[in-house]
């Protein structure tokens, strides 16, 4: 089981605001905070829904083709997740529908953050 993911970004501001507004309809927010001081290196987000589960840090260029995929408890959720994300700058990479192909009730929606990573949301729920 994971405990949380952590990726490298190329500017924290930029990823901070678009997964602060991506995330808000799946129920994540910040959790933790740390600036470069207080990390020892560099500034870090730390996000969840009660504890942290996704961390963003500011480096080098990330690697290209990474994809992450949240649960989402309703297909409003995968919904609204892909519209805050594309109104927070992210570019639509498959919108909001079902995924016969990976199973009967894989309802999912797809975004590029501004790193260029395959973000997904998805919801197993049969409606």
């Amino acid at each position: 089981m994971l405990d949380h993911i952590g990726v490298d970004i190329t500017d924290i501001a930029t990823s901070r605001a678009f997964y602060e507004a991506a995330l808000k309809p799946l129920g994540y927010r910040v959790i933790q905070d740390l600036t470069a001081e207080q990390s020892g290196g560099n500034p870090i987000v730390m996000f969840g829904i009660d504890a942290p589960e996704f961390v963003i840090a500011e480096d080098r260029a990330p690697g290209l083709g990474n994809h992450f995929a949240f649960r989402a408890g309703t297909r409003a959720a995968v919904d609204a997740f892909h519209a805050a994300a594309l109104e927070a700058g992210g570019q639509d990479n498959g919108p909001p529908g079902l995924r016969p192909d990976y199973g009967p009730s894989y309802y999912a929606a797809f975004v590029f953050d501004p790193d260029g990573f395959n973000i997904e949301a998805v919801c197993y729920a049969p409606e």
